[in-house]
């Protein structure tokens, strides 16, 4: 938190994975960039909305940023203001482990475009399933047996999303309402993500004494009955990442995201994500997270 936010972070700037239509930059780089800053209130990490792109850069320049710390098992919280929005976007606040998808992927926050509904969701190894009971209140974001396997090679990496449905979650209406917490519980019962949107965060998280036990029910659940929480999950680093395009955004250009009501084709008169991306640096104003704290509980021997 405050202004030794970054401290904790490495900056990612090897490729994307996911193909977007980015280049993700050094600390440095951001500095110079404008990317990032820091304050006793908050963490910002932005898009680029240059136009032309900056030099000697092919893509947009944009931030992905990856705890030092390593964990196994614990409680992530994060505490936000505000998220990226805005057609062409595909922002995530995620932990990832070893040897992908070995070490296990768990997705706290993740859509695209002008979502107005989170999904939280798990990628796995072979093996990984979620009961119909799965004792959430996330709907799946996929119909059928797919959205209850949680192998990412065997269901094209789609992974057993839940989509929350309650108000505010995410993408503007989470910001007009001043943001929220996001928590990430990983223990022996399975994992866990719970949402409170601003007016409604506990006492016991904001004095950081957190009780789960005390809270409602998830909104998104595996629990280890089906998926064993410390085979499919070990070493995780938790990440923070904007991209433009790719695996997703770019090719759900032409479908309306969840509670959108047009496609970002529609909306912009683009016919493709990377072209839109390309000539429209000014419409990635709102494309920026800002975090006002992450913090990582644990229980002895839960991590490195």
């Amino acid at each position: 938190a405050g202004e030794s936010f970054f401290s904790g972070w490495d900056f990612f700037a090897a490729a994307d994975p996911t193909d977007g239509s980015v280049t993700y930059v050094s600390q440095s780089a951001a500095q110079s960039l404008s990317l990032i800053s820091a304050s006793a209130q908050s963490a910002i990490m932005r898009v680029s909305t240059a136009q032309p792109l900056p030099a000697g850069y092919a893509n947009r320049p944009s931030v992905r940023i990856t705890t030092q710390r390593t964990f196994t098992g614990g409680l992530l919280i994060g505490d936000i203001k505000h998220m990226p929005v805005g057609c062409g976007t595909w922002p995530a606040f995620w932990s990832n482990g070893p040897n992908w998808p070995a070490g296990g992927e768990i997705d706290i926050i993740e859509g695209v475009a002008d979502a107005t509904h989170n999904t939280a969701s798990i990628h796995t190894n072979p093996g990984c399933t979620i009961p119909y009971d799965y004792g959430a209140s996330g709907t799946p974001a996929l119909a059928g047996q797919e959205g209850y396997n949680c192998a990412a090679a065997e269901t094209g990496d789609s992974g057993c999303g839940l989509t929350d449905t309650t108000p505010n979650n995410y993408g503007t209406p989470f910001n007009n309402a001043g943001g929220g917490v996001f928590a990430m519980k990983w223990d022996s019962s399975g994992i866990a993500v719970y949402f409170w949107s601003r007016a409604n965060v506990p006492s016991d998280i904001t004095s950081s004494t957190p009780d789960p036990s005390g809270w409602p029910e998830p909104i998104g659940a595996w629990p280890a009955s089906q998926c064993n929480p410390y085979e499919y999950f070990y070493n995780n680093v938790a990440i923070f990442d904007t991209t433009l395009c790719g695996q997703w955004a770019g090719n759900a250009w032409s479908s309306a995201a969840y509670g959108a009501s047009q496609s970002c084709a529609q909306s912009t008169g683009y016919t493709t994500c990377d072209a839109y991306v390309a000539a429209q640096g000014g419409a990635f104003s709102d494309a920026y997270w800002e975090v006002y704290s992450v913090k990582l509980y644990q229980q002895a021997g839960m991590g490195a």
